[in-house]
């Protein structure tokens, strides 16, 4: 993938560098979103096509493909530097993927990773797959624009200094 090396290359150069210069070196790269597919769930048009979106808006995308477990996630999230990940369920299986999921984000530490959900995600499950962590879900008619206005605006706020 054209662009890994640089980015890989900019991680290890960061890593001695003073946090506000850190934080300035950060404001300046691609967004970097992991979006995958946990679970059976073999439909990944949608997730193909926003992939596609994200990237189309100048980010860089890792798209895991089909059928990934929690950890593989988790594993390609850390490995990746990712600035947000994308989970597609349709298979109804969210509210034991998503938790399993943000479980492991916060055994390995991983707090700064904005988690959104998209896919059929009925209106009942959603207060409590917020109250988990997932910073926002996008259900079945949600505009690309809409969805990469979020990110963009999350990973913002997750990389400006408090």
């Amino acid at each position: 993938m054209e662009g890994t090396a640089d980015a890989a290359a900019e991680r290890d150069s960061t890593d001695a560098e003073p946090s506000s210069e850190r934080a300035r070196g950060q404001s300046r790269r691609k967004i970097r979103v992991v979006v995958a597919k946990p679970g059976l769930d073999g439909h990944d048009r949608g997730a193909k096509i926003i992939a596609r979106a994200l990237r189309d808006a100048g980010m860089e995308v890792i798209y895991t493909g089909l059928h990934q477990t929690p950890d593989q996630i988790v594993a390609t999230v850390i490995q990746e530097d990712a600035d947000a990940v994308g989970l597609s369920i349709l298979s109804g299986a969210h509210m034991t993927l998503v938790p399993r999921i943000v479980e492991l984000l916060e055994e390995q530490g991983v707090d700064d990773v904005v988690l959104i959900l998209g896919g059929t995600i009925p209106a009942d499950d959603i207060p409590e797959l917020k109250e988990l962590g997932v910073s926002e879900i996008f259900t079945p008619g949600s505009s690309t624009q809409e969805i990469i206005d979020f990110i963009r605006g999350a990973v913002q706020e997750q990389r400006t200094p408090s």
